[in-house]
Parts: C-alpha cells; sequence; structure tokens
C-alpha cells in the first residue's frame, strides 16, 4: 500500500494545501485513497468535510469501537498530513512505513531553516539512506516576479535533496479549498497554469502511487503491522498515523 507523507516542521508551510491536492489526484485516479491528518490542528479533516460527496471520494479515517482511527476497509493508497516540530522518534516512525516524504518549503529563511534541519535528520535514517523511502521538496507559494524560484532550487541543491516543482502564490488555491476542491476538481481551463505546474511532481509521484506489480512490495496487512509494534508518543496519544487514538 503506497504511502505519502508530508512533513515540514515548520506551521503553515503548505502542508495540508500540497497533502490535499495529492489525495484528490489519486482520486481522480480511480484510486482508493485515505488522506490521513495527524496534525493536532485536524486542517485536512476539516477540508475533506467540506468536500462534495459528489467529487471523486477520499477517505477519512474510520473508528472503531475502542475509539481508535484505522485505515478503512478498501483503502490502497494513503496521504498523509504531519503535525509541526515532527522530530526524533515520531520522524522516525512515519519514515519506517512511508514510501515517499514530500517536504513543502516556502521562499522565506525561516522555512529553508526549519527544511533543512528536518532534512539533515532524515538523511540518518537507515530507509532514507538506502532509497527506500524517497525524500523531496518542493516548492510553495513562489512569486514569479521574484528569484524565489531560483533560490529555492539552489536551497535544495545544496540540502542534496531534489527539488520537483514550484506551486505560485494564488487565490486560487485560496477559493478553492474553502469550497473543499483542489485543482484537480476545477474545469481544466480556469486551472490550466496551475496543473501545468503539478505535472514534475506528479511525475516524480507516479512511481510511487502506481508502482509496477512486481515492485509493490508491501500490502495493507504488513504496513498495519509494522506501525502496531509502534509505542506510545505525546504522552497517552499513541502516534501510529494508521492506527491511533481519536481526538
Amino acid at each position: 500500500m503506497p504511502v505519502v507523507a508530508v512533513v515540514n516542521r515548520k506551521g503553515g508551510s503548505g502542508k495540508s494545501t500540497f497533502a490535499a491536492h495529492v489525495a484528490a489526484w489519486c482520486a481522480r485516479e480511480r484510486l482508493a485513497v485515505m488522506l490521513g491528518d495527524i496534525d493536532r490542528q485536524q486542517s485536512s479533516r476539516g477540508w475533506l468535510r467540506r468536500r462534495d460527496p459528489s467529487l471523486p471520494a477520499i477517505a477519512p479515517w474510520t473508528i472503531d469501537q475502542k475509539n481508535v482511527l484505522r485505515v478503512p476497509t478498501g483503502i490502497t493508497h494513503v496521504v498523509l498530513d504531519t503535525p509541526g516540530g515532527l522530530h526524533g522518534f515520531e520522524l522516525a516512525r512515519i519514515v519506517m512505513f512511508a514510501d515517499a516524504i514530500v517536504i513543502p518549503v516556502c521562499p522565506s529563511m525561516f522555512d529553508r531553516e526549519s527544511a533543512a534541519a528536518c532534512i539533515a535528520e532524515l538523511m540518518t535514517l537507515p530507509r532514507v539512506a538506502k532509497g527506500q523511502c524517497r525524500v523531496a521538496t518542493v516548492g510553495m507559494r513562489v512569486d514569479g516576479r521574484t528569484n524565489a524560484a531560483d533560490m529555492l532550487r539552489a536551497w535544495s541543491g545544496e540540502q542534496k535533496v531534489e527539488m520537483v516543482g514550484m506551486l505560485r502564490e494564488t487565490q486560487l488555491y485560496v477559493r478553492s479549498l474553502e469550497r473543499g476542491l483542489t485543482m484537480f476538481d476545477l474545469p481544466e481551463d480556469k486551472a490550466a497554469a496551475d496543473l501545468a505546474q503539478w505535472a514534475p511532481i506528479l511525475d516524480w509521484l507516479r512511481p510511487v502511487l502506481k508502482p509496477l506489480p512486481a515492485a509493490e512490495a508491501r500490502t495493507r496487512e504488513s504496513v498495519l503491522a509494522s506501525v502496531n509494534r509502534g509505542s506510545v508518543l505525546r504522552g497517552a496519544r499513541p502516534l501510529n498515523p494508521l492506527v491511533r487514538t481519536a481526538a
């Protein structure tokens, strides 16, 4: 079961925006996808409640009789919107079962420094070092009238991590998300420029989200088994991103 985690320690980096769009693309591709929100702010879950039921379905967590959040039956793909400040054992737990981690980065110095610290820690983890969990960055809220894109590309090169795309600063994202929509749900003539910016990002994600049959090594059961071996984090709240206690 492919799992994509959207990670950045700094709040306001565009994690929820990016995660929602990846989930919506999966749904448009007729993949049975769940958008799992493990951020206490629950931004992605709030967005899902705004989404029209007539649109391609994106599942939230299900809650069992023990008040534990679980992956719904039949789900084949998972996109995780993670909390800010993720580090140490919590970050390592994400890497243990994620197939890809995408780090959205805004152009400011504070965003770049926060993302750089996260990348440095990721690179020390065995699954990342061995290439079993792919890592990439995406520029967020990039103003095309400035040199922000060139600056982000240079910064990504310094981190030795591929920057797979740039998403522009536009109110179209804000207005769409408020309605439970993404660029993938809009008429192509209204979102053509933004869809073009998503093309290289999807090219990078496609081998993860749509692996060849022989390359799909893990099943839903093996993923759940791996996270169920985790211990409790954040006090009494288990951060098993595929099995966790409801808020």
